[in-house]
């Protein structure tokens, strides 16, 4: 089984037309599931749904609490895209014996076709199956260890901390 646990992020933001703003009412996690014919055994269990940039260290503490009671051995977080390697960076520390894919979007799925998050969440269940223990970030298709990986502010990727600009 993969349990996923959301905390919100662009992935699950909402569009108000009305006032422009972006904000959170429900995680579109099973519709996505549903939608890719998931076929695997996974639990969705939603602990926050918030911007990353608002996220506190209790905030946190709940996912490295979620994370370290969990009974699966595959984990995936779908977490706000600017503050996601300082949660990989405090899950690690945990040195727990499980795979745990952090992933996020940087348009929110409600936003149709223009969406990473339906990829990147595929790709996340995916590399949790089949990357050995660790925490690790995934996005555009690609996974990175949780201690060389950095969101590229100029370009909207995700690179190795080594990487070129």
């Amino acid at each position: 089984m993969v349990q996923v646990f959301v905390t919100g992020g662009t992935f699950d933001k909402e569009y108000n037309f009305i006032t422009g703003e972006l904000y959170f009412k429900d995680t579109h996690l099973k519709e996505m599931f549903d939608r890719g014919r998931c076929t695997i055994d996974i639990d969705v269990k939603t602990l926050m749904m918030l911007d990353s940039l608002e996220m506190t260290d209790a905030d946190r503490e709940i996912i490295l609490h979620s994370c370290k009671n969990s009974n699966s051995k595959s984990i995936v977080i779908t977490h706000g895209t600017d503050r996601v390697v300082k949660t990989a960076t405090a899950l690690a520390a945990l040195k727990i014996d499980k795979t745990i894919v952090l992933t996020g979007a940087m348009v929110p799925y409600a936003f149709g076709t223009s969406s990473d998050g339906f990829f990147n969440l595929g790709s996340a269940v995916a590399f949790s199956q089949s990357l050995p223990t660790g925490v690790y970030v995934v996005m555009n298709g690609r996974y990175f260890n949780w201690d060389n990986v950095r969101k590229n502010r100029k370009t909207g990727n995700f690179e190795e901390i080594n990487e070129e600009e």
